[in-house]
């Protein structure tokens, strides 16, 4: 059998938390990695993201026409990222992982619908392009989401299992490795959306930074139980989430002050990781390895740790992972799968009924 061809991949990641663009590059077969850079994140321009947030806002409602020119300013927003990085490589990029960025997603309607003109992005750039990852699975009746469970099972070789990473954007998914290298991956639930959502709305902020508001409040008990009260959490795995699934139920907070509101919903979120771990996994881990824009919160990893007793709750970092490049660099691992014809979904991941070769490829049209 011909050997497989490592491939140097960018990862262009943007996800509900309307930060920006993590761009991510990686040396891969599809199966083992072999070099990774670290990541870079591009902050959008407040134009973009203003008009990103409003069209998440009522995105069945939003007019062809500006769909369409929205999408045309976020694609040309990662082709100069692109460009930027590829100007700055002494390497050919032989592929780009593109992300999209997700406006809703509802697997039980066989729904996704993402921003990012994938082809365009192609032609601009003169490289080959895979997207629109999550489409086949829910074709399939998979949920579309996590992808990242078999890239974390990359990562894992030299971890003590089982090992639990936990992915912490805007939501928060997590992936299980046994110790016979058994994998499971789900959505938990919301993720820094709800604090972000909730110091936005109060206080003009994009998020809290280092968890500094949610350090000086107080975690209302009350409202932690009502937030845990959510039908999501109580449903078996294979299951994921969108930034509008909780958004009814974080209502709640509504009454509380700034700092209140920010520690609760902090707290929110590691209660719903404790919980689901407790629920839905085989066996609780030893190694908890937090990745994502969570891995930056000192407040909210103290309450996981807190939470999480008996489990070593560590940033990705101590194992020399990238913790906010994670996602980027899984996109990329996923197109050079795409590109050997291998699975990016599983039963155990998505709960498709089989393995799925998800993503399409879109070549330079000349």
């Amino acid at each position: 059998m011909e050997a497989l061809k490592a491939q140097n991949a960018l990862g262009l990641m943007s996800n509900s938390s309307l930060q920006g663009v993590r761009a991510a590059l990686i040396r891969t077969d599809g199966i083992d990695v072999f070099e990774t850079q670290k990541s870079l994140e591009f902050p959008f321009d407040e134009d973009l993201a203003d008009d990103l947030r409003r069209i998440h806002r009522h995105p069945e409602n939003i007019a062809t026409e500006e769909f369409v020119a929205v999408e045309r300013r976020f694609t040309d927003f990662n082709f100069e990222i692109i460009n930027e990085i590829k100007n700055s490589l002494k390497i050919p990029l032989d592929i780009i992982g593109f992300h999209g960025h997700v406006l809703y997603h509802r697997p039980t309607e066989g729904l996704i619908t993402q921003l990012g003109d994938s082809q365009y992005l192609a032609n601009k750039s003169g490289i080959r392009v895979v997207s629109r990852f999550r489409h086949a699975d829910i074709a399939a009746g998979g949920q579309g989401a996590p992808l990242s469970p078999i890239y974390h099972m990359a990562l894992s070789q030299k971890l003590a299992k089982p090992v639990v990473f936990l992915n912490i954007d805007g939501l928060v998914s997590l992936t299980w490795i046994g110790a016979n290298g058994e994998i499971k991956g789900f959505d938990v639930g919301v993720g820094l959306n709800a604090v972000n959502d909730w110091v936005f709305k109060h206080a003009g902020q994009q998020t809290d930074y280092n968890g500094s508001l949610a350090a000086m409040g107080q975690v209302d008990g009350h409202v932690l139980a009502a937030l845990m009260r959510h039908k999501f959490l109580a449903k078996y795995p294979p299951k994921a989430a969108d930034k509008y699934t909780f958004l009814e139920k974080l209502e709640n907070l509504e009454g509380l002050s700034l700092a209140d509101g920010a520690a609760t919903a902090t707290s929110f979120i590691a209660e719903e990781i404790a919980y689901s771990m407790a629920l839905y996994l085989a066996e609780m881990p030893s190694v908890v390895v937090v990745c994502g824009e969570g891995a930056s919160n000192p407040t909210l990893l103290r309450f996981l740790r807190q939470k999480l007793i008996g489990c070593d709750v560590q940033v990705s970092e101590y194992y020399d992972i990238d913790s906010q490049g994670v996602e980027a660099q899984a996109f990329a691992y996923l197109a050079v799968r795409r590109l050997n014809f291998m699975p990016t979904s599983y039963p155990f991941t998505t709960g498709v009924s089989e393995p799925i070769i998800g993503g399409e490829i879109f070549n330079p049209e000349i």
